[in-house]
């Protein structure tokens, strides 16, 4: 060891200085990625706790803290590597050169990011909303930075990408706060068809889910040979639309089999 010292005209005091002076660098860049990133978690509940408070929307809630989180971890890797006796300048430089060849090889993800922001801005919806995009059918569960999580009517998590959902078109089940059901009976031509007729607004009548304002509308439509096509048009609240629609749709069928049929 000594030998190779001298080769390279190294003092042995100087080189377990250097030594010295690295480990104890190395133990404080540690440290302060531990601290930082506890730090960090702490921040970001901060942050989601000061939001609730001031009873904010629960998506900018998981967005901001997700957010503040993200930029914390970063400042602290920023500390640690300055730490390490990294020149902060030479770093960013190179970060710089990193972040343009980053931005051209996932500018997907920029996107996803950028539809985050407008998702919260825009508002088309919101934590619990049930909409239907990309294909997909489903509550809102979180929206995040870069992903929407999407919870279907079969308990499937479906993650939607911001840039593309916030780019493609959105229908809101929710927002309006009732639902139209439209239900399509075929009624064959008997003379029975009054009391079937009074036999549907009955059944809606008794249902306490049915809003009586829009008030429910019945008419005919498609006639054929043997019948003509009832449309059933009643409005509930967004919540109750699963159930009325099955629940009138099993009460009416049997009432269809019990029509006669021409000969």
């Amino acid at each position: 060891m000594k030998s190779l010292l001298h080769t390279l005209n190294i003092p042995q005091d100087q080189l377990f200085s250097w030594i010295s002076n690295l480990a104890i660098n190395i133990v404080l860049s540690l440290i302060i990625l531990v601290f930082g990133f506890w730090l960090a978690k702490r921040i970001s509940l901060m942050v989601s706790a000061v939001l609730r408070r001031r009873e904010a929307e629960e998506g900018l809630v998981t967005f901001l803290s997700n957010f503040t989180s993200i930029i914390s971890k970063v400042i602290t890797v920023f500390l640690a590597i300055s730490q390490l006796g990294v020149a902060m300048t030479s770093f960013v430089t190179i970060l710089g050169a990193v972040g343009i060849a980053f931005g051209v090889a996932f500018g997907g993800i920029l996107s996803n990011f950028a539809g985050g922001v407008l998702i919260l801005i825009v508002k088309p919806f919101k934590l619990h909303d049930t909409i239907q995009a990309l294909t997909i059918t489903g509550e809102v569960k979180e929206i995040q930075m870069f992903n929407t999580y999407i919870r279907t009517v079969d308990n499937k998590t479906v993650v939607l990408p911001n840039g593309p959902l916030i780019n493609g078109v959105i229908t809101n089940f929710t927002r309006e706060g009732r639902r139209r059901i439209d239900l399509l009976v075929p009624v064959p031509y008997q003379e029975t068809s009054s009391e079937f007729l009074e036999k549907i607004k009955t059944l809606i009548d008794s249902n306490a889910k049915v809003l009586k304002d829009p008030a429910p509308a019945l008419y005919f439509t498609e006639f054929n040979e043997q019948s003509g096509t009832l449309n059933i048009n009643i409005w509930v609240e967004t919540i109750h639309f699963v159930q009325v629609q099955r629940e009138l749709s099993n009460a009416i069928f049997p009432w269809i089999q019990s029509v006669p049929q021409n000969s």
